[in-house]
């Protein structure tokens, strides 16, 4: 396989979804499946979101266990137009962990320059026949920097682009006792699928109780 291993987080409602209509996330889950998280963000060489998840939650993604990790994952933002403020969490902890952020080659240089100035690594690929970063792209690159464990954790465009692609090994996904309805943001952005038989197959191979969240494991079937 000439691309890392995929691991994709899901924290959702019992009902799938990840927000409100408004965008308010926290807290779905509980704090045992946020430790959980965070440690499996530190066993991963590279966490992955998707420009969406950076612009709205503003996260910093650097792992916080007890004790600390002996060193943090390379935070990775797909985000095609580059069009990402350099002002966020994100480039608050530089100097913890890099942060590479990949766009495709016609995105503006000086949205490059931008980001570049303010201390991020930034890579260009091929976009993806319906337009967006060519996600088989992008991953090849982080294997060729030698990243072989990638953690997904959204949001739901890049879930279903990486679902779509085949590009997911494991899902780790999270439930927490509550219901938001249709109009919750979902986990997973619309598939295009019209019949059953053309559905991505999983086989769970590990369900637990984290306090009051349901924490199930699955692998592609």
């Amino acid at each position: 396989m000439n691309r890392p291993h995929v691991t994709l987080k899901l924290a959702t409602s019992l009902d799938g979804r990840i927000a409100t209509a408004s965008g308010e996330s926290r807290w779905i889950t509980g704090e045992a499946a946020r430790a959980e998280v965070h440690r499996m963000r530190a066993e991963a060489d590279a966490v992955l979101i998707g420009a969406g998840t950076a612009r709205s939650d503003d996260p910093s993604l650097i792992a916080r266990t007890e004790p600390a990790p002996p060193r943090q994952p390379m935070r990775v933002v797909i985000s095609a137009g580059l069009d990402l403020s350099p002002t966020g969490r994100l480039f608050a902890d530089l100097n913890r962990s890099p942060l590479l952020i990949i766009g495709v080659e016609a995105a503006d240089p000086g949205r490059m320059a931008s980001l570049e100035a303010a201390g991020a690594l930034v890579q260009l690929v091929d976009a993806a026949p319906g337009g967006g970063v060519n996600l088989s792209a992008a991953l090849r690159l982080l294997a060729s920097a030698g990243i072989a464990r990638v953690f997904a954790e959204g949001g739901g465009n890049l879930a279903a682009s990486l679902v779509g692609a085949n590009l997911v090994d494991r899902l780790e996904w999270m439930r927490g006792p509550m219901i938001l309805g249709a109009e919750g943001k979902p986990a997973i952005a619309a598939l295009g699928l019209e019949r059953l038989e053309d559905a991505p197959r999983w086989r769970r191979v590990a369900l637990r109780e984290l306090g009051p969240d349901l924490w199930e494991s699955y692998e592609r079937a």
